[in-house]
């Protein structure tokens, strides 16, 4: 087993979802462990700095923490079926899913496992199984009554008839628009996966694919995508319902007009936020004239920014950026922005909406890296 990577995380986390399918579907050997394991304790977590999963202990001994740091790491290494696809409009597409559709969308996975007290015992004592995985029940339920605390300490609003009402609303019509794209697309480029799909895997599998609340909802409502959940949790690339799709990204830079509509109904909901925090960032960096090599909260594997009085559409709000966010978001930047003027405007016109302008095309004056899990000014 020199060659197997270990992939430590458990089937409740939201990011460990998105990794466990890139390495299946790209045919990565590996093992998986849960963070329970005395390996993780005694070498992976201290290799890292962080306690949070997924991390991947590669054969040669290296730790690698974050969902994409580990797709970046090992896409040279595994080049069949590739993750990014080379045209223009197709990988800005790629790179504003793994922000929309992986950071935008934790909020409303989120939301719908601890609103929903019909989630409670399987959730928890899921928790409790990636920390004491051959205890009893009432071991399970002490153990994920803790995590299940901390989880809902962050902000969680009251569990109103209301509230519920509003994400359910939410995640079905992302389940409407999903069904109409997986009419006629086995994943959302062609005919294989793309870190668009990996991405999205988080909310649809971890949280709203397997959690009571979540599952029944899409079982009712939404049954391609179960099947396509289904799917991406395989190692076989292509679906008995699409055996006559070619295993490749869709010619002449195209992306569906079902997948776009996808990437604006997320851009609506949760881009803001991201546009934000761009403007946050690169005002806070002017502010205290960072320079390359400046190490951002280097004591913290996900810090944030102080509050920035913010001026966008032509409002002046409050905002404290996620400089993980940020450090995705530069991912779309950076790509739009190093095309040229044919290209930026041809994509603009197909996604069609103002707040994916607004980010592709606010500088990146000041990139962020990440070295040694830590987030630094490149």
């Amino acid at each position: 087993m020199t060659n197997t990577y270990t992939l430590y995380g458990s089937y409740a986390s939201y990011y460990t979802a998105k990794t466990r399918t890139y390495l299946r579907k790209k045919g990565i050997p590996f093992v998986e462990r849960l963070p329970s394991d005395p390996m993780f304790r005694n070498k992976v977590r201290p290799g890292s700095g962080s306690h949070r999963i997924p991390q991947l202990l590669t054969p040669d001994g290296q730790v690698i923490q974050d969902s994409i740091e580990i797709l970046d790491a090992l896409e040279p290494l595994f080049p069949q079926i590739p993750a990014f696809p080379d045209s223009p409009t197709q990988r800005s597409f790629v790179h504003l899913m793994e922000l929309l559709a992986s950071e935008g969308l934790v909020r409303l996975a989120w939301l719908h496992r601890w609103l929903f007290e019909e989630n409670y015992s399987f959730v928890k004592k899921d928790f409790g199984r990636s920390f004491k995985p051959q205890g009893s029940d009432e071991d399970l339920q002490k153990y994920g009554d803790l995590i299940a605390d901390r989880m809902m300490s962050y902000g969680l609003p009251e569990s109103t008839p209301a509230a519920r009402a509003a994400v359910d609303e939410q995640y079905l019509e992302l389940l409407r628009l999903f069904e109409r794209h997986l009419t006629d697309h086995p994943y959302f480029l062609g005919g294989h996966p793309s870190a668009a799909d990996y991405a999205i895997m988080g909310a649809m599998h971890a949280h709203l694919g397997r959690d009571p609340a979540g599952l029944r909802m899409m079982q009712d409502n939404a049954p391609r995508t179960f099947r396509w959940v289904e799917h991406m949790i395989v190692p076989e690339i292509q679906s008995p319902e699409f055996f006559s799709r070619p295993i490749e990204y869709m010619a002449d830079d195209e992306v569906p007009e079902s997948a776009v509509a996808i990437l604006r109904f997320l851009a609506d909901n949760f881009g803001e936020q991201f546009v934000l925090g761009s403007l946050a960032f690169n005002q806070s960096m002017v502010r205290i004239d960072a320079q390359s090599g400046h190490e951002l909260a280097p004591d913290q594997d996900q810090p944030g920014l102080s509050v920035e009085s913010v001026s966008y559409a032509d409002s002046v709000v409050d905002h404290t950026a996620s400089l993980h966010g940020v450090w995705v978001s530069q991912r779309s930047q950076k790509h739009f922005q190093s095309l040229d003027g044919e290209a930026k405007q041809r994509i603009l016109t197909k996604f069609g909406s103002q707040i994916l302008t607004d980010l592709l095309t606010d500088p990146v004056a000041y990139p962020l890296a990440r070295r040694n899990n830590r987030l630094t000014v490149a």
